[in-house]
């Protein structure tokens, strides 16, 4: 009986998350997104190449702090996470092909959301007593916008969110994917999980840090080189992919067997599960994106802007073609969910050898999007109050979390995550929109200082003709950058 309540009152969270996504955050995720595209003249674009460069030279000394490419891992190591597997795995079943297709839509305009949020992030952050840096949409609603009521809504929405919620549902996948394919119990998983975050986490950001610098890049990686083995003994289906795609997300019905589909269903389910991978205009990845020491706001922004062109662009995309790829024997089977969907389609083509090192591979993306998400936790407690228990509460929370998502039933938990991060982006992209002229100023100095030949932009907060006031904190001072 209670798990028949718990199923109907999962089920009809499930029906008003899809419904604000497919009526409000959609329609505000891609309008934000379009406008920011044009008031930045599609820096996603332009600057394509530059941001690859940028991430190649982020590595440079912290100066104590953490590194642009420490902070750029952070937020991959979020980003690419079970939503690269699963979600994507989700949005094939509930929305067919064209959901991908949605999905780019979000990526593409998603690029520019991100650039501006994490510029932001960097313009109005502020320095940590311990020489590390903070900030985030609360931090910029509060002293850019001058609202500290939203600021505190928004930092507490999203400590409850990242610190238990998102956390929760890592940890899950990571259990129900390794009893799967292990003989191992919930409660031995949690307990290996437990041991493996614990230290990460109680460790701090700069903990965080060393772990995502080196595991974000690798894991992806072999997801990649894995998914590329399947495509080249498969190339003659790539087109066949490529047209369920572009067909599928503009056909008033399913056009694929086995797999749902219709254009809203595609739409939906594309934005959906898109936010959820990429987190584009979601308010999170701004949190880490601070926290790096870099010359100018500018070069942060152009690599958290990669991060969503990395994740959706390339990791999700790999994911929907080694499912497609597959074929209806696989994702019409009986007993498949997005849960088994990626590893089937991966065994079918390559053995049923992979399904350990495909549980292995979400242990590694679920794990480190956990101790990412302790990040943006620390970050909005930090906001909310600076007293010393409060770290450690978050800490606790958060490991505390890693091991009741693993050995717990949470339909509800899953569901709830639309609305929240449903709540969060709105919420955030009010923001973006308020304050895009610091950000749009910052690119221009940007840009200005690079055309007149300075290879490495220094961003002054004081004075500076492109921005609409000083900054309001002495991190961008004219003696700080000296």
């Amino acid at each position: 009986m209670r798990e028949e309540l718990d199923v109907e009152i999962a089920d009809m969270i499930k029906v008003v998350a899809d419904w604000i996504t497919g009526h409000i955050t959609m329609w505000i995720l891609i309008g934000v997104g379009i406008y920011l595209t044009v008031r930045t003249r599609a820096v996603q674009v332009r600057l394509f190449g530059h941001m690859v460069k940028t991430v190649g030279s982020s590595r440079q000394d912290s100066k104590g702090g953490i590194s642009s490419f420490q902070a750029f891992t952070i937020s991959l190591a979020a980003r690419v996470g079970v939503g690269n597997v699963f979600g994507v795995a989700a949005a094939l079943l509930l929305g067919g092909p064209g959901a991908i297709f949605w999905m780019w839509i979000v990526a593409a305009v998603g690029m520019s959301t991100a650039f501006v949020e994490a510029t932001l992030a960097q313009v109005f952050k502020v320095r940590d007593a311990d020489g590390t840096y903070r900030g985030g949409p609360a931090y910029y609603m509060h002293l850019g916008m001058k609202s500290k009521p939203l600021a505190n809504i928004f930092a507490i929405i999203t400590l409850l969110t990242c610190a238990f919620v998102i956390t929760s549902v890592q940890s899950n996948a990571i259990a129900e994917t390794m009893a799967a394919a292990t003989p191992m119990s919930k409660w031995v998983i949690a307990a290996f999980l437990l041991a493996f975050a614990a230290p990460v986490i109680y460790g701090g950001i700069r903990s965080v840090a060393r772990v995502t610098e080196w595991m974000a890049p690798i894991m992806a990686l072999i997801y990649l080189v894995m998914v590329f083995i399947i495509c080249i003994m498969n190339a003659g289906e790539i087109g066949n992919v490529l047209s369920m795609i572009f067909r599928s997300a503009f056909a008033p019905q399913p056009v694929v067997g086995g797999l749902a589909g219709g254009i809203m269903a595609a739409v939906i389910n594309g934005v959906q599960r898109g936010l959820f991978s990429n987190e584009a205009g979601q308010g999170t990845a701004p949190n880490a994106a601070a926290t790096a020491t870099v010359s100018h706001p500018v070069k942060q922004g152009l690599i958290q802007s990669l991060g969503v062109f990395v994740d959706t662009i390339i990791v999700c995309t790999a994911t929907a073609f080694v499912i497609l790829i597959a074929g209806p024997s696989v994702w019409s089977a009986e007993g498949v969910n997005p849960s088994n969907l990626t590893a089937l389609a991966v065994a079918d083509k390559l053995g049923a050898w992979t399904t350990v090192p495909m549980a292995l591979m979400i242990f590694v993306l679920a794990f480190s999007s956990i101790i990412a998400a302790y990040v943006y936790s620390d970050v909005n407690m930090a906001f909310v109050t600076k007293r010393p228990w409060a770290t450690w509460m978050v800490r606790t929370v958060s490991v505390a979390s890693v091991v009741i998502g693993a050995v717990a039933q949470l339909p509800l938990v899953w569901n709830a995550v639309d609305i929240a991060m449903a709540i969060m982006t709105v919420t955030n992209l009010v923001a973006l929109v308020v304050l895009g002229q610091w950000a749009f100023g910052a690119l221009r100095d940007y840009e200005d200082q690079r055309k007149a030949g300075v290879k490495d932009p220094v961003f002054v907060g004081v004075d500076n003709p492109h921005l609409p006031a000083d900054v309001p904190t002495d991190v961008w001072t004219k003696s700080r950058q000296e």
